[in-house]
């Protein structure tokens, strides 16, 4: 595999507004988490809320597409210059050529329960949401698509908690067969109603923080984000780079990992081997890591019997909380940070690992040089993603 240049990156998430809010985060262990006030009747539990998502609108060309899910996406969008940076690529390289490759678990299922909580008399939606391009999976890729004036490809993908790592696997193949020139990547959801109360009826949602890789830990936390990334074969020697992917369905169980990782296994050896690179040479793993019961015993323990000690591992939920179809790119966009900054995220809110964990997890940040980071989304369904990302040349 030939390395894929990323040239312009962005991530919005409880953290704040663009990169420069999450780095700073990253860096202070500030959390975003917040005690639950998500609906009319809050869960007990902690969610990753982005601020004053409330307060935003989308201006009125398009108006017709107004819901939280593409509100927070305008917002992401517009965040560290990336929606002029996205126009020029498309610009540059022709609207039929670049492509336009989303996630989302959600899309906009919010204005759907919306709807149908303000059923009219006659039970039909709402005059104010009798929008069909509102209830749809691809809603956010019709917006974005008009937005940004792409023709190229445009897909949508709904693959749980491994979308937004997916959407870079497609990019690279389809960089790679010459159907397109450029493509823009990228993940959006929101809190709703079905998600928290769906992972609530899972018994997966903790009470109190998100405590990953802890022997106390008590479940996850929801959380909504925005990320994006604009991918091209050829960037400039400091631009840094997608190494290697590597995909795989192990389909165990509906919502339980397979018991040996295998599925995992399966993404980050593939990773691994399209990006040339042996365990020993990876520097930081950001962890699937969501504080769940299997998810951390399985992934930790895949970890510490795969890489040598001197690589760190950490999940970074603690400061967003698990933001599903968008945390592949979120986490994407910590390791791009990670690598730039000489930057190893700890493990926030947890307080001791739990005894499967090797000496990989950390605790408690380190600065570092890093060169090469890998990163593991790993999705209900046994859907499984693991990319690899190479710092630019300085």
């Amino acid at each position: 595999m030939q390395p894929v240049s990323i040239t312009a990156y962005t991530a919005t998430t409880a953290c704040g507004v663009g990169r420069s809010a999450l780095l700073q985060a990253l860096t202070n262990r500030q959390t975003g988490l917040r005690p639950n006030d998500f609906g009319p009747s809050p869960l007990p539990t902690y969610i990753g809320r982005v601020q004053g998502l409330e307060e935003q609108a989308l201006p009125e060309a398009w108006s017709v597409h107004e819901c939280r899910n593409n509100r927070l996406a305008w917002l992401g969008l517009n965040a560290d210059n990336f929606l002029e940076q996205a126009k020029a690529a498309v610009a540059r390289y022709g609207a039929d050529r670049v492509g336009l490759l989303l996630a989302t678990s959600t899309a906009s299922i919010g204005a759907s329960e919306e709807a149908y909580s303000r059923l009219t008399e006659d039970k039909r939606f709402p005059e104010d949401l009798r929008r069909s391009t509102v209830h749809h999976p691809h809603s956010l890729g019709d917006f974005l698509g008009r937005v940004l004036g792409t023709r190229g490809p445009c897909l949508t993908t709904a693959t749980a908690c491994s979308s937004s790592a997916k959407v870079f696997a497609q990019a690279e193949r389809l960089l790679r067969l010459g159907v397109i020139d450029a493509a823009i990547v990228g993940g959006v959801d929101t809190l709703c109603g079905s998600v928290l109360f769906g992972f609530n009826a899972l018994e997966l949602v903790s009470p109190e923080p998100c405590r990953p890789c802890d022997p106390a830990r008590r479940g996850i936390n929801l959380g909504e984000a925005a990320g994006f990334a604009l991918l091209e074969r050829d960037g400039a020697p400091d631009a840094p780079r997608l190494l290697g992917w590597g995909e795989s369905s192990d389909a165990h169980h509906m919502s339980t990992p397979h018991p040996e990782g295998l599925g995992a296994r399966l993404a980050i050896e593939a990773a691994l081997a399209r990006a040339g690179l042996s365990a020993d040479q990876v520097d930081y793993i950001n962890m699937h890591g969501t504080a769940s019961q299997k998810n951390d015993e399985v992934e930790a323990g895949l970890i510490a019997r795969m890489f040598p000690a001197t690589t760190r591992a950490s999940s970074t939920k603690g400061w967003m909380g698990h933001t599903l179809g968008a945390a592949g790119i979120v986490e994407a966009v910590i390791c791009l940070l990670a690598l730039e900054a000489g930057l190893a995220p700890g493990c926030l809110n947890s307080q001791s690992l739990d005894p499967v964990c090797g000496p990989q997890i950390r605790l408690d940040n380190e600065h570092a040089p890093l060169r090469i980071a890998l990163s593991n989304s790993f999705g209900f369904g046994g859907n499984n993603a693991s990319l690899v990302f190479q710092r630019g040349q300085v």
